[in-house]
């Protein structure tokens, strides 16, 4: 087993404005300039307690999307 110092780890998050998607309710969506912590090494994208309600508050309410997007649906076959 091999023991890492602590003050030999470097660190490999940085913050960065990212586009988040996910789906509600049968609907697909779209949230750009989402601030995130990005692991450099892996891609994993992390979020603060705050940006995750926020997004929920702009999917459930009743707020007009800023622009909307035709997107192709493909099934795996």
């Amino acid at each position: 087993m091999q023991v890492i110092k602590v003050t030999d780890m470097k660190e490999t998050m940085v913050d960065t404005k990212v586009t988040y998607t996910l789906q509600h309710s049968g609907k697909f969506y779209i949230i750009e300039h989402v601030p995130a912590r990005v692991c450099q090494e892996t891609g994993d994208e992390y979020f603060s307690p705050e940006t995750v309600e926020h997004i929920q508050k702009m999917i459930q309410g009743n707020r007009k999307p800023d622009r909307v997007v035709e997107t192709p649906v493909f099934e795996y076959a």
